[in-house]
């Protein structure tokens, strides 16, 4: 029959009634395809030829028992040749390879849609052999043994094509991603495993799962000449990372941080965020001593410091907290001076860059992105906050000063900023008095005469927000805010403000002296 022209070819049939024939072994009858597979006149014939073999394949697959597949449990070379049919179709079924240079393609462009119906086609072809595979766990003559040598050599191309179509990606189809979520919970099944992170990590914290054999089928495209040839790489790189976390992590450093660079180091904007965030996760997963080994702590920092001079806010969103978990590691480094001056301190460098951005920047979605770090970097420095003041206070009364929008994402925020900043600097506000307390009292008037939609809650956030910080003010000075603002609650108008402003008077007069623990820089 023509749909089974590749059985002709192979001088093989299939089942017409009930007894199974007598098949070649396994050994000769894979490497044939494969041989027809990569032939030359399989490559003239075109895609549609090349498409029904995969078709034919599928059909004695599904024909055949997994004693046969298995080669029964006898010899070497079969789990070799399986391997090399799985690689071969993963080939066959890969995305198109694109130049250097050029944006990806877009979701509408046949090469995809092509890509997608033979990722299809392999998936099923896959699927079977799975099934044959996880038959084989019960064979007394197979079982589990000869099957993890089996997985040994095709689990890794199989994890890769089904993470590739699993999730909506402008490649992707209805189908495909079908096909390649069965797949994928098919891999899951027969090594009994209920999460893709089991999966990868292991059930247990020594037992070794799959994560170092899927990198290592993903290191050929992960090169720095390579990885941007295929679109869906990183991708799968990127999402297969962040499903091990510690301790399981620490082990493969080397094997997962070189790539990460890579893709942070582009200059697609894409690109650097998918880095910074396998970077982020590689900080919070592998142990701080690891990281320190070889400068590779250094060699993060570096990068991302070199992306605080973007404009872009999406970057810098994920690139701020990204630092703020990796300045703990960096200032704990074994052999690093107890006492240096600010300027090597790596947590004053990043803080000094950052407000020397935030003061002149004139973009809302950057100043938002800004504000809302900046209470951690606060609370990261501590008292030694105060060697920042002058342009920390200058950033503060600058963005209090600036409507942001409905929801005051930057203003809440730098409320926030100027709480931690009193409660950390408070001796030193005494003398920066006068101008935080008018531009809090500016903020107040501002927010109780404003016109536009701004919503109660946020409103009354924003007054919460300043009344606390005129609190700290006044208990920081011992009382010289309730002095200076003596007789203004009985010239205000607005309920509101006087509702604030009484909260203050009656506030008792107290020494502001909190207690912190001492830290070394």
């Amino acid at each position: 029959m023509e749909q089974h022209s590749l059985l002709n070819s192979l001088q093989l049939t299939l089942p017409d009634g009930q007894g199974a024939p007598e098949y070649p072994p396994v050994e000769q009858v894979l490497p044939q395809f494969l041989q027809l597979f990569a032939g030359v006149g399989a490559q003239q014939a075109g895609s549609k030829a090349r498409r029904g073999m995969v078709r034919d394949l599928f059909a004695i697959l599904e024909a055949i028992d997994c004693h046969w597949l298995l080669g029964g449990g006898q010899g070497d070379s079969t789990p070799l040749v399986l391997r090399d049919l799985v690689v071969a179709l993963s080939t066959y079924a890969a995305l198109p390879q694109q130049e250097h240079d050029r944006g990806e393609l877009p979701s509408k462009d046949p090469s995809y849609a092509s890509a997608a119906d033979r990722a299809a086609d392999v998936s099923l072809v896959f699927r079977s052999i799975l099934a044959k595979v996880e038959a084989a766990k019960g064979s007394e003559e197979l079982g589990c043994k000869v099957v993890g040598l089996f997985l040994r050599q095709v689990a890794g191309p199989m994890y890769v094509l089904a993470v590739t179509h699993a999730t909506e990606k402008p490649w992707s189809r209805p189908r495909t991603r079908s096909l390649a979520q069965e797949l994928l919970e098919g891999l899951l099944q027969v090594w009994g495993c209920q999460s893709v992170p089991e999966f990868l990590r292991g059930a247990a914290e020594d037992e070794e799962g799959w994560f170092a054999v899927v990198m290592q089928s993903l290191k050929p495209e992960l090169t720095k000449e390579t990885w941007q040839r295929n679109p869906a790489t990183k991708h799968v790189f990127s999402w297969t990372l962040q499903q091990v976390t510690r301790p399981w992590l620490g082990p493969h450093l080397e094997k997962i941080l070189p790539p990460s660079l890579l893709l942070s180091d582009d200059y697609r904007i894409e690109n650097k965020i998918l880095g910074v965030q396998c970077l982020h996760h590689i900080v919070l997963n592998v142990p701080g001593a690891d990281l320190c080994q070889f400068n590779r702590a250094q060699v993060v920092h570096h990068a991302l410091s070199n992306h605080l001079y973007s404009k872009e806010a999406q970057l810098m969103q994920i690139v701020l907290p990204c630092l703020l978990d990796l300045l703990p590691i960096l200032e704990r480094a074994p052999g690093r001076p107890s006492r240096q001056p600010p300027s090597a301190v790596p947590s004053d460098k990043v803080l000094r860059l950052v407000l020397t951005h935030m003061e002149p920047e004139h973009q809302l979605a950057l100043r938002r992105v800004y504000a809302k770090n900046l209470p951690a970097f606060v609370e990261r420095l501590g008292i030694h906050v105060a060697r920042h003041l002058k342009r920390l206070q200058r950033v503060i009364v600058g963005y209090l000063e600036v409507y942001d929008g409905p929801e005051e994402t930057a203003r809440l925020a730098m409320l926030e900023t100027l709480k931690r900043t009193i409660q950390h600097a408070w001796p030193r506000m005494t003398t920066r008095l006068a101008v935080l307390l008018q531009a809090l009292l500016r903020l107040m008037w501002d927010t109780v005469t404003d016109r536009s939609p701004t919503p109660e809650p946020v409103t009354a956030a924003l007054l919460q927000g300043a009344t606390e910080c005129l609190l700290l003010l006044d208990r920081c000075s011992h009382g010289q805010v309730k002095v200076l603002l003596q007789g203004v609650q009985h010239s205000c108008q607005d309920d509101r403000l006087k509702e604030c402003l009484r909260k203050l008077e009656e506030e008792p007069v107290e020494s502001f002296i909190p207690t912190e623990p001492k830290r070394e820089f």
